[in-house]
């Protein structure tokens, strides 16, 4: 039985093209905010706190963050199920799913605040800190993990605005909560005060943050209800069938790209973690602003796949990987060049040594995107299995390496330890394995998608090392250097490795979107 599409219960229609823009304009522009906010505040809380204090708020972060696994991949796996049962009108199979996911994840929180408090009480046997940072660390990670419990509680109303496809209502919401906690961090730094209170202050806009993003939900979808009382183990057991993948896939992720910092504060001391978070700052930053579009085309894949579309699926593979490469390989490849005077200029010449671990850290994050779309492939198209098996195995190697390598090589192995099993992974099994899917030979995408989208980035680069005696001075000449060769590579992408087809074929795209949206009014 299907409900009535009854907007006081299902909220307004949707206007997909609208829907698009909205959702994509404002992920980029709370991308954009959290990265101007993270290259002002960087240089400014470690100036305020030191390296070493700013590294042991980095390190507890570290520890923090692997909480998230904590939701057992229901929270990837909620969003799929919210959408299946919205898209069949079906009020009272959501709401149990809603239900009964909230209460799992209420569960889940208390038990994220019982193993804070025992980290917290161990943390000095734990990593290499300083006696008298002892009784801080404690402070910042029980204050870290009270939030991330309470936020397991409200985490099933941010799923349903994503579920509902009106996720630009919560970055809304991110920017301003990212604009306040930035104005919080200035502050309460400026007036003296330390560590504790620091996140402490923050934490509390964070908390309140999370009454806006409930607002949200029942905005969108007028006809929530979520009571315990609604608690089904059918239900429980009807998404545990699909989470239990999304899980291994979370897991290998935090352990590749979140594990080094607790490798390092385990093994070397705070201050090296503070000397790591330059170079991974800044390579999230490269990774979230070039990945938007793949997300983009998770829907795409499952329809293809579905209706058995190989031919939608190779354009998928293709046109995806070069339009995903086409925004990364400039990106990173130019903070590569401008690696060592841009730290210098960011955080200072004491942070010197980050400079070499921050190029390898870009590299993998080109070698990532270049293979997203073949990832995506996997993911949608009935490989998840060998997705989910190759990114565990991968993760464990990265860690054996880091652990193997810290010693002799510093924050290079780790670095290393990071760099060599994702290439593996990804260059030998995940993008042959995609390219069999669709049944495609190798060599074309590597002809047709990889190399139309490398070459003009190495023009970029030559003409970047040519202007290296003219050392960019401060972050805006490094800004203006970097502008100028990604100016290079869009002339020369768009006017050689774009054939005459695609460009028109794009350009049509963009001005029927254009269109479309001056004629579609607004939606609440």
């Amino acid at each position: 039985m299907t409900a009535s599409p009854d907007p006081k219960i299902w909220g307004g229609p949707d206007r997909p093209l609208e829907l698009v823009a909205r959702n994509v304009s404002t992920r980029y522009l709370a991308i954009f905010v959290d990265g101007i906010l993270g290259l002002v505040l960087l240089p400014f809380n470690v100036a305020h706190l030191g390296p070493s204090a700013y590294g042991l708020w980095a390190l507890t972060a570290s520890v923090t963050w692997f909480f998230g696994v904590l939701d057992l991949g229901y929270g990837g796996a909620l969003v799929k199920f919210i959408a299946q049962y919205r898209a069949w009108r079906d009020r009272r199979a959501l709401n149990e799913i809603l239900s009964t996911i909230a209460v799992v994840f209420t569960a889940i929180g208390a038990i994220c605040l019982v193993v804070t408090a025992l980290l917290a009480w161990h943390i000095d046997a734990l990593f290499n800190i300083e006696p008298e940072q002892t009784q801080t660390a404690r402070y910042v990670l029980l204050i870290t993990g009270t939030y991330l419990s309470v936020r397991f509680a409200f985490a099933v109303f941010g799923s349903v605005v994503y579920g509902f496809q009106r996720y630009y209502l919560n970055n809304a919401v991110s920017i301003a909560v990212s604009l306040t906690v930035a104005a919080v961090n200035v502050g309460v730094l400026s007036a003296g005060h330390g560590l504790a209170t620091l996140v402490a202050s923050t934490t509390a806009v964070r908390l309140l943050s999370l009454g806006l993003f409930t607002w949200n939900a029942y905005r969108v979808y007028p006809g929530l209800r979520v009571q315990p009382s609604m608690f089904r183990r059918a239900r429980l057991q009807e998404v545990t069938g699909f989470s239990v993948y999304m899980l291994v896939l979370d897991w290998s992720a935090k352990l590749n790209y979140s594990s080094d910092a607790l490798v390092i504060g385990a093994m070397l001391d705070t201050t090296a973690v503070a000397m790591w978070t330059v170079g991974q700052r800044l390579a999230q930053f490269a990774q979230h602003l070039t990945n938007q579009l793949n997300d983009a085309l998770f829907p795409s894949v499952v329809d293809s796949d579905a209706a058995q579309r190989q031919d939608r699926l190779q354009a998928i593979l293709v046109q995806g990987t070069k339009l995903s490469l086409a925004l990364a390989a400039p990106l990173c490849l130019g903070l590569i060049v401008l690696a060592d005077p841009l730290i210098r200029a960011w955080v200072g010449p004491q942070f010197s040594a980050s400079v070499l671990p921050t190029q390898i850290l870009l590299t993998v994050v080109l070698v990532r995107v270049s293979t997203a779309s073949a990832n995506l492939i996997l993911r949608g198209a009935g490989q998840h299995r060998l997705l989910a098996i190759t990114n565990a195995s991968a993760a464990a190697v990265n860690v054996g390496l880091s652990i193997a390598l810290v010693r002799p090589l510093g924050l290079m192995g780790v670095a290393v330890g990071t760099f060599v099993p994702i290439t593996v992974s990804t260059a030998f099994v995940l993008f042959p394995a995609a390219c069999r899917r669709v049944d495609l030979p190798i060599g074309r995408p590597l002809l047709q998608a990889i190399w139309p989208a490398i070459w003009p980035a190495l023009v970029m680069v030559a003409l970047l090392r040519l202007g290296a005696p003219v050392r960019p001075e401060g972050l805006r000449g490094v800004a203006l250097h970097l502008g100028a060769g990604g100016l290079v590579y869009a002339g020369l992408f768009l006017t050689f490795a774009m054939d005459a087809g695609e460009r028109r074929l794009y350009w049509a795209k963009l001005r029927s979107l254009a269109a479309r949206q001056r004629r579609a009014p607004a939606t609440g």
